[in-house]
């Protein structure tokens, strides 16, 4: 069997992205190491012209894994999963893996971003309502795909790939004072997998550069 390098994580403790790929790893039982990239300090340590070596998107997170270096979550998930023993984290049937991707990107790509703290500081002081507005929008889209979808998780009876995107977005739901009862399968499915060690292991306020006050 074919040994690995420890991964190596470049990443903020509260980025979703970040959360993303901790998830993926402790589902999986790899071992990796945490580079902190602080997204606040110093004007934002992503923006530096060594970081911007690893991720030329200067955002979070990076992870160099089997002598590559990849930039999107989503991409190092899969890759995970694809190179990696463990639980599947995309379903072995096409219809399943695809409704899995489905909501994956409708996360990713169609509610995260709009909040993302590079977003928000070209809002300025309309950042609250603003953030509620594409998180709220984006999950009166999710909430009736996940009705459909759901078993005891995103799709189906096994934890995926949506599951890792789902939890760190009711998060940021929460941060900005959205009423995530409103959406009763979304709250459902959160409240499950926050009980799951997996993602308690990863949560933000338990993060090697988790700022004391915020530690769990």
């Amino acid at each position: 069997m074919a040994t690995h390098t420890k991964p190596v994580l470049h990443g903020y403790f509260r980025s979703s992205c970040s959360w993303r790929v901790r998830i993926a790893f402790a589902l999986k039982g790899i071992e990796y190491d945490q580079v902190a990239v602080n997204l606040i300090k110093d004007g934002g340590q992503q923006l530096t012209e060594q970081y911007k070596t690893l991720n030329p998107m200067q955002q979070v997170p990076a992870v160099e894994i089997d002598d590559i270096t990849l930039s999107q979550s989503l991409a190092v998930i899969q890759y995970i999963d694809e190179t990696r023993p463990g639980p599947r984290l995309l379903p072995a049937d096409p219809k399943a893996r695809a409704q899995v991707r489905m909501i994956s990107d409708l996360i990713a790509s169609g509610i995260q971003p709009l909040q993302n703290l590079s977003v928000l500081q070209k809002i300025g002081v309309e950042k609250l309502p603003w953030a509620q507005h594409f998180i709220n929008r984006g999950f009166q889209a999710l909430e009736p795909i996940l009705k459909q979808t759901a078993g005891k998780y995103c799709v189906g009876d096994e934890i995926s790939m949506a599951d890792i995107c789902l939890i760190p977005q009711v998060y940021n739901a929460e941060r900005f004072k959205v009423d995530v009862g409103q959406y009763p399968t979304i709250k459902r499915l959160n409240e499950t997998l926050a009980e799951i060690e997996a993602f308690k292991l990863s949560h933000p306020s338990r993060q090697p550069d988790t700022p004391a006050d915020l530690q769990a």
